[in-house]
């Protein structure tokens, strides 16, 4: 299998970046790894502090890895009943919290999906039928930019 190597394209406008090169996890942290893809040109922008580090661990840590996103929405409502399909896409559109827009851009494969994400989603579409066997339209495996720090995360994961 092809190993995905992380490129400059694919950092986030605005992600901090991390300059700390005494830390020990640098090796395996976005916000650090980001930074060393840094076009020359480029002199300002938002940063990790140095005082993120606080009592032998970095506040702000990411690990570097790749996670399933998703995208697209046509089979997502096919176990819903027919009277529910409305309240269900409103529902749905509601986690998006900024209208049709962001909703639309997930749909059509603008935006993604991170694994936490998904799993919101089908939480609300389990409240009106069945999630099994459903699955979003498409899957590819990406950088996680987004995700809480490992020791954050729930015991399920």
């Amino acid at each position: 299998m092809e190993e995905k190597i992380l490129t400059y394209k694919d950092v986030p406008m605005g992600y901090s970046l991390c300059f700390n090169d005494g830390c020990p996890k640098k090796a395996c942290c976005m916000h650090y790894q980001a930074q060393l893809l840094l076009p020359k040109d480029r002199v300002a922008g938002p940063a990790v502090y140095p005082t993120a580090w606080q009592d032998g661990e970095c506040k702000c840590f990411r690990e570097k890895r790749l996670v399933q996103k998703a995208w697209g929405f046509t089979h997502l409502y096919d176990h819903v009943p027919q009277r529910d399909k409305p309240e269900a896409r409103h529902c749905v559109r509601s986690f998006f919290s900024g209208g049709n827009g962001p909703y639309y851009r997930v749909h059509h494969g603008e935006n993604m999906l991170s694994p936490e994400q998904q799993e919101e989603i089908m939480k609300i579409i389990a409240k009106y039928g069945s999630t099994e066997g459903i699955r979003f339209d498409h899957y590819v495996m990406d950088w996680d930019f987004e995700s809480t720090p490992s020791k954050n995360r729930k015991a399920s994961r």
